[in-house]
This record gives structure tokens, C-alpha cells and sequence, in this order.
């Protein structure tokens, strides 16, 4: 558990999952990712699968795990509306690399869809290289592809 500024980081319970998705729109707005919030990545790789806890709730989370060729792979990340901006996105970052590294991991990757401009940048910041890659998610469905090695010093790339 990582303890900064009255809050906590740590490994995702099944009920932090479904806080998380009964207050889906404070991380995602009008988006709805819900599908893509899957229990069995909490239940399998606990972990990787973080929450930023404070007095008023969950304020951030990273669900991810590491492949067996020592890739940590972030599934979702996502702040809270009223924390967004405070770096808790990068803090939430390198919990989850610490935690990959002792599994296994010696680099990152993450995919978002090519319109997703403000995770893009995001990336970019943490040192992630970027690369569109056309069908990725199907025929027609291209994705931004993140790669980054381990370790990972979100004060620089």
C-alpha cells in the first residue's frame, strides 16, 4: 500500500469494482466503458489491479497484469473527475510498474483508440512510444499502441 496525501494506493476489492462502476461516469463521463471493466481481472490479478482510496471514495484506478513474456499490461486507468489534474494519473502509473516489476515485468504497454487524444498525450508523457496499429481491434478498428520499458520514472520519459 502506497500512502500520499490522505490517500491510499492499493490492490482493487470486488466491491472498489463495483463502486467504480456505480460511479462510472465521474472517471469516464459520457462514454460508457462499462464492457470493458471486467471482475475476473480484480478476482485473477489483484495485485495490478489498483484504487487510489480517500475519505470521499475511490478518486483514481489502474486494472492491469503482467503476460507471461514480462509485459505489464495497463487494461484501464482512470481518474475521477474531481482529481483530475492533481498527477494521481501518474502516481497511479508507477504503482502499478512497482507492482509489475515484482511479477515479472520489464516493460509496459497500453492501448487506447486513435481519437482518444488526451490519453495520448498522457502516454507521451510518461515516455510511452506510440504507434497507430490499423485493425487492431478488428477489420477497420485501428488503436494507439503504448510500449515503454521498465523501470518507470514518471518524472521522466
Amino acid at each position: 500500500m502506497i500512502v500520499i496525501m490522505g490517500m491510499h494506493i492499493a490492490p482493487a476489492a470486488v466491491a472498489d469494482f463495483h463502486q467504480v462502476l456505480a460511479d462510472h461516469s465521474r472517471y469516464w463521463g459520457e462514454r460508457d466503458l462499462r464492457s470493458l471493466h471486467l471482475l475476473a481481472l480484480v478476482q485473477e490479478f489483484r495485485s495490478t489491479c489498483l484504487v487510489a482510496r480517500a475519505e470521499d471514495g475511490i478518486r483514481g484506478y489502474i486494472f492491469g497484469f503482467v503476460t507471461p513474456d514480462g509485459t505489464g499490461y495497463v487494461h484501464l486507468i482512470a481518474t475521477r473527475d474531481d482529481a483530475r489534474g492533481t498527477g494521481l494519473g501518474r502516481r497511479l502509473y508507477t504503482a502499478f510498474a512497482e507492482a509489475a516489476e515484482r511479477h515479472g515485468a520489464r516493460r509496459l504497454k497500453a492501448i487506447t483508440s486513435v481519437e482518444n487524444t488526451g490519453s495520448i498525450a498522457f502516454h507521451r508523457s510518461l515516455g510511452f512510444d506510440t504507434k497507430v496499429a490499423d485493425d487492431y481491434n478488428g477489420p477497420g478498428q485501428a488503436m494507439a499502441v503504448f510500449h515503454r520499458d521498465l523501470p518507470l520514472n514518471p518524472s521522466r520519459p
